[in-house]
């Protein structure tokens, strides 16, 4: 375990490799799931703000949920969550002509209409962090779907941490990525 501050970084982070491959996932982690994305709540007052400017990038099905539900809702483990349509596809997910799932919200954004990426713990994925009183466990989430993700970085011998760079420091800025990353290449 790596501890830098109150984040408690589990060992899989720099042990495993990750590189996502879309063309082989077809970007399941947007459709499979029991719930929608955590979000913290300055994501909620986020989402409720760049909706209308958003919401031209979303599925008919999508819209329909967040107008019916609101632009969050509520799970029992994860608190606030991105609405899911059909207890499966994230409401803000779209679908480009190849059957890859993506981010509608990521899309406004790439294409300048907003400046939020996404919310970070989609940015973040596979990298889960539950929060508790007094410090943040920061662990690899493994699920099957990854697979071809986890294929693909073995290939590129790219560590989990790595391939998320910009999302970690995104979440907790430059300097904690930079001792992460000088802790992981002494130690490992």
């Amino acid at each position: 375990m790596i501890i830098i501050d109150d984040k408690y970084i589990s060992d899989e982070l720099v042990e495993e490799q990750f590189v996502c491959n879309l063309s082989a996932c077809k970007g399941a982690c947007c459709v499979a799931g029991d719930c929608g994305a955590p979000l913290d709540k300055a994501e909620t007052k986020t989402l409720k703000k760049i909706y209308p400017q958003i919401k031209s990038y979303l599925r008919p099905e999508g819209i329909e949920e967040i107008e019916r539900t609101g632009t969050n809702t509520t799970d029992k483990e994860y608190g606030y969550v991105t609405p899911i349509v059909n207890n499966g596809i994230c409401a803000y997910a779209s679908v480009d002509a190849n059957g890859i799932v993506g981010c509608g919200i990521e899309k406004a954004y790439n294409d300048g209409v907003i400046d939020f990426k996404k919310p970070v713990s989609c940015h973040l994925y596979p990298i889960r962090i539950t929060k508790y009183e007094s410090f943040e466990a920061v662990n690899y989430d493994r699920w099957d779907i990854c697979k071809p993700a986890c294929k693909n970085g073995k290939a590129l011998k790219v560590p989990v941490y790595r391939f998320l760079k910009e999302a970690i420091i995104r979440k907790y800025g430059t300097e904690f990525y930079e001792v992460l990353d000088k802790i992981a290449t002494k130690k490992y």
